[in-house]
């Protein structure tokens, strides 16, 4: 039963998963993040030219 519990990978599946997810999302926030950085600055750029 232990060398079977050894053997089984299952749990090491699912980890790489939420692994790999988990840095899909990291990447995902810093390109959104990097965007809206980027349109909020154009944005007060054409406020300020209208002011």
């Amino acid at each position: 039963m232990f060398a079977r519990f050894l053997k089984d990978e299952s749990g090491a599946t699912a980890i790489e998963y939420g692994l790999i997810a988990a840095l899909i999302a990291v990447a995902i926030i810093g390109g959104v993040t990097a965007v809206g950085n980027a349109t909020n600055a154009k944005f007060n750029y054409v406020a300020g030219k209208l002011a």
